[in-house]
C-alpha cells in the first residue's frame, strides 16, 4: 500500500470539481480506492427505504468519496492549502529504566514546515 498525503482527521481543502475551494475535515480513507471522504463535500442524495435507522425512509443526504489527488491539506498556520513532506526526527524513548534514541517519521506542511498531527 502507498502512504498518503492525507490522514483521517486532517483539515483538507478540494482543489476541483464542483466543491472546489471548500474546506472539510477527512473522515475515511481508502487506500485501495485512492479515495477519502471528506465532511459536507461531494454531497449525494441516496434512496432508502424505511429500517429502524430511518423509518420514514426516503431521499438522504450523503458524502461521497473524492479522489486524494483533488485534496490538499490545509496549513494550520496560513490556513491556506499546502503540500506535505516527512522527515525523520529523532525521540528519546523510556525502556526498562533507560532513554533510547529513536527516529521515526514526522509530516510536515512545506509552506510554514510546522509538523501535522
Amino acid at each position: 500500500m502507498r502512504k498518503f498525503h492525507i490522514k483521517k482527521g486532517d483539515l483538507v481543502q478540494v482543489n476541483a470539481g464542483e466543491d472546489r475551494k471548500k474546506q472539510g475535515k477527512v473522515l475515511e480513507v481508502d487506500p485501495k480506492k485512492e479515495r477519502a471522504i471528506v465532511e459536507g463535500i461531494n454531497m449525494v442524495s441516496k434512496h432508502v427505504k424505511p429500517s429502524s435507522a430511518h423509518p420514514q425512509g426516503g431521499i438522504v443526504k450523503r458524502e461521497a468519496p473524492i479522489h486524494i489527488s483533488n485534496l490538499n491539506v490545509v496549513d494550520p498556520v496560513t490556513g491556506k492549502p499546502t503540500r506535505v513532506g516527512r522527515r525523520r526526527v529523532e525521540v528519546e524513548v523510556v525502556k526498562d529504566g533507560k532513554t533510547v534514541q529513536k527516529t521515526r517519521s514526522v509530516r510536515y506542511a512545506k509552506k510554514s514546515g510546522t509538523e501535522l498531527k
